[in-house]
């Protein structure tokens, strides 16, 4: 029997069902900035740190909402002990920045010939600051000046701080990751219905894009992969992906942006009608995701879960290490801002699953020179355990429930 759902459509039937998704998305509010706020202050407190550093990027969005990408530029903020937010934009950039801040405090400013490092080291200075952490993601040359210049202050990491407050996420945060990936599925089963012998992986990449677009999306797709037959064992892709053949296994793996939170869904079948090996590689699959769904619960170690799903693969004659044929990563990752942040389900990381903790689903098995299948679904936290955003694959026959 041939895959259900999977072909005998095209892409103009497919973009015409598709309406926007996103009327009832709230976006966070300033009031949860502001907690956000108050629990670095408090870690911060805790963990003796009189400054922080935030670049720009995710965790300047994550604190303050301002959507600001990284650049050769200093760009930040500087939070401080007693919860006073500070910050630092090149001056030519001023007016730009005001547009887009959502938490209102003084900003600092620096021209093209001045030193922004100084300028940090003078703001710590005149706050008694002794000891700073730096946002983990500032790139080396930004924390190689800011040591030069900052004299006897002592700079740490600051993945202590901002790790934890963005590891649990907010039910506002679920909300939106939640919506997100609501119309990334929808997606994924209007792209598997357009498949057609002798399509292009960019074909269906641009029509991916276009769907998100017409989901309510403007950005289109945050990232896609399509791959098709041999491709397929290959986890993020190849350099000159094949078209499509009969029988043969898909993997798509895409997702988009809403409101800076994303979504990542994958989704493996095969064009025609599956063979012994396809199935039984599927479904033993399936059976790995389930496992460490299972092996999810409060309390548990990300690295238990990824051990959960790894006995399943050895159990299927698969090696229960990262050799082929068999699984070659971690077994998930947190998904937020970032599409890959802590926590991380991978082995001997001793980290515990608590409420509000977002992960990925995705034991990828790859067979060299065959094929690869991976089924990837996110789940997060609940007082009751995991709970999934979508819900698995039923069947290799019916791999989207119709």
């Amino acid at each position: 029997m041939r895959t259900i759902g999977v072909g005998g459509s095209t892409a103009e039937k497919e973009l015409e069902k598709i309406a926007d998704r996103t009327a009832n998305a709230v976006p966070i509010s300033r009031n949860e900035y502001l907690s956000r706020i108050d629990k670095a202050v408090s870690i911060m407190i805790t963990r003796k740190m009189d400054a922080l550093y935030i670049n720009a990027g995710s965790n300047l969005l994550y604190f303050t909402g301002i959507p600001w990408n990284a650049s050769e530029r200093m760009v930040g903020a500087i939070l401080l002990q007693d919860g006073s937010l500070h910050y630092i934009v090149p001056k030519f950039e001023e007016g730009t920045f005001l547009k887009y801040c959502k938490v209102q405090a003084p900003i600092h400013c620096w021209e093209e010939h001045e030193s922004p490092y100084q300028l940090v080291h003078h703001l710590l200075d005149y706050n008694g600051a002794k000891y700073l952490a730096v946002d983990e993601m500032a790139p080396w040359f930004l924390v190689d000046n800011l040591r030069r210049v900052v004299g006897s202050i002592q700079i740490s990491v600051a993945s202590k701080i901002t790790t934890v407050c963005r590891m649990q996420k907010s039910e506002s945060e679920i909300a939106l990751l939640q919506k997100a990936k609501d119309i990334t599925i929808e997606v994924q089963q209007a792209a598997a219905a357009i498949l057609r012998v002798g399509i292009s992986a960019q074909e269906v990449i641009d029509f991916i894009d276009n769907a998100h677009v017409k989901a309510g999306i403007p950005s289109g797709s945050y990232f896609c992969i399509v791959l098709f037959g041999a491709d397929t064992q290959y986890p993020h892709g190849v350099a000159q992906p094949k078209t499509l053949q009969e029988n043969e296994m898909v993997i798509i793996d895409t997702g988009c942006q809403l409101h800076g939170y994303i979504s990542d869904i994958t989704r493996s079948y095969v064009f025609g009608v599956p063979n012994k090996k396809q199935t039984e590689i599927w479904n033993l699959e399936k059976a790995a995701q389930e496992a460490a769904f299972h092996a999810a619960q409060l309390g548990a170690t990300c690295g238990a879960v990824d051990a959960a799903a790894r006995r399943v693969i050895a159990n299927g004659g698969l090696s229960p290490n990262y050799d082929l044929p068999g699984l070659p990563h971690r077994v998930g990752h947190g998904t937020g801002l970032d599409i890959h942040e802590p926590p991380y389900l991978v082995r001997q990381n001793p980290q515990e699953l608590k409420v509000g903790m977002v992960c990925s689903n995705e034991p990828m098995l790859c067979i060299p020179g065959a094929f690869g299948i991976r089924h990837e679904d996110h789940f997060y936290m609940t007082e009751a355990g995991p709970k999934w955003f979508t819900q698995p694959m039923p069947s290799i026959e019916n791999p989207f429930g119709l």
